[in-house]
C-alpha cells in the first residue's frame, strides 16, 4: 500500500509539471473556465489518470490488472469528452446522464453518450477480468453485471463532484481511506488497499494546483480516479457489499438529475467548511 501511494504521489507531481510544458496538442485545448470564468487547466486530469494508473498495477492478481484497466480506460474515454465535445451540445440539452441518454434515444451520438458507453465496456472488462471463471450461468452473470455497474457508475459519480476547487479530489482520499480501513488481516480490505492507495495518492499529488483553482480534473482525471475507486470496491466486498455500495451510487446519480450537489454543500455549515478546506 505504502509503496503504490508513493509512486501515485511521485508520478502525479512529475507530471503536473512535465504536462504543461509539453501539453498534447497544445495548452489551448485543455484550457477551460471553471465556474467562476477563469481559465484553467484540465492537464491535471491525464497527471492524476496516470499516476493512479502506474500505482495500480500494485494490485495483487487478478486485482491489479482490473485496476489498471479501469483507470486507464475510464480516463481515455473522459478524455474523448473533454477533448472532443462538440459546441454547443450542452446548450442544446445534452448534460447529465439523463440529457445524453435523450440525446442517444434520438439518434445523436453525443461525446457525453459515447462516455458512458466505454464506461459500461470498462467496467465489463473488469467484471470479467475479477471473474473466477467466464460467466455462464445465471448468477455468474449476474455478479458480473454488479461488478461492471459498480465500476462504470463509481466513474461517474466522482465526475459529478468536480464542479468545485479540490471538491473530487479531497472526496477520493476520504472514500479511498474507507476502503482500504479494515480489521488486521482483513482480505477484502487487504485487496482493495493496492487500488485505493493509488486513487488517494494521484489525487493528492494534484490536489494544491486543484485547490488555487489552477487547474481541475476533468472528466479525465474524475473518471479515472472514480473507477479505481470502484475497483477497489469490488476487492473489499462480496455481492452484498457491492449491492449496496451500487444501490447509494444509483441513488446519488439519480439525485444529481434534480438537486445540485453544490447547493446540498452550501446548506450545510459542516459540509461547506469541509468544501471550502484548503482554498486560497
Amino acid at each position: 500500500m505504502t509503496a503504490a501511494a508513493a509512486i501515485a504521489v511521485r508520478t502525479g507531481r512529475s507530471l503536473t509539471r512535465w504536462l504543461p510544458e509539453h501539453p498534447p496538442g497544445g495548452a489551448g485545448r485543455w484550457e477551460r473556465n471553471n465556474h467562476r470564468g477563469d481559465v484553467v487547466t484540465m492537464l491535471e486530469g491525464p497527471a492524476a489518470a496516470l499516476a493512479a494508473g502506474a500505482a495500480a498495477a500494485f494490485g495483487t492478481p487478478p486485482w491489479g490488472r482490473a485496476a489498471v484497466v479501469a483507470t486507464l480506460g475510464a480516463g481515455a474515454f473522459g478524455a474523448v469528452d473533454d477533448l472532443a465535445e462538440r459546441r454547443g451540445e450542452r446548450e442544446a440539452g445534452a448534460r447529465g446522464l439523463a440529457g445524453h441518454l435523450a440525446a442517444l434515444r434520438r439518434g445523436r451520438l453525443t461525446t457525453g453518450a459515447l462516455k458512458v458507453l466505454g464506461l459500461a465496456a470498462t467496467g465489463a472488462a473488469c467484471a470479467v477480468l475479477v471473474a473466477p471463471r467466464p460467466p455462464r450461468r445465471a448468477s455468474e452473470l449476474a455478479d458480473a453485471a454488479l461488478a461492471a455497474a459498480l465500476v462504470a457508475g463509481s466513474a461517474n459519480l466522482l465526475n459529478l463532484f468536480d464542479l468545485r476547487p479540490g471538491r473530487a479530489a479531497k472526496l477520493t482520499v476520504v472514500l479511498a481511506a474507507a476502503l482500504a480501513t479494515g480489521a488486521p488481516g482483513s482480505p477484502g480490505a487487504r485487496r482493495a488497499r493496492p487500488a485505493a492507495a493509488g486513487a488517494a495518492g494521484a489525487a493528492l499529488a494534484v490536489l494544491p494546483g486543484d485547490l488555487a483553482g489552477r487547474s481541475m480534473l476533468g472528466d479525465t482525471g474524475a473518471n479515472a480516479l472514480g473507477a479505481l475507486l470502484g475497483t477497489a470496491g469490488l476487492a473489499r466486498w462480496g455481492r452484498p457489499g457491492r449491492s449496496v455500495a451500487l444501490g447509494v451510487v444509483t441513488a446519488l446519480t439519480l439525485a444529481s438529475e434534480k438537486v445540485s450537489f453544490s447547493r446540498v454543500i452550501e446548506a450545510s455549515p459542516l459540509l461547506r467548511e469541509l468544501d471550502r478546506l484548503g482554498r486560497p
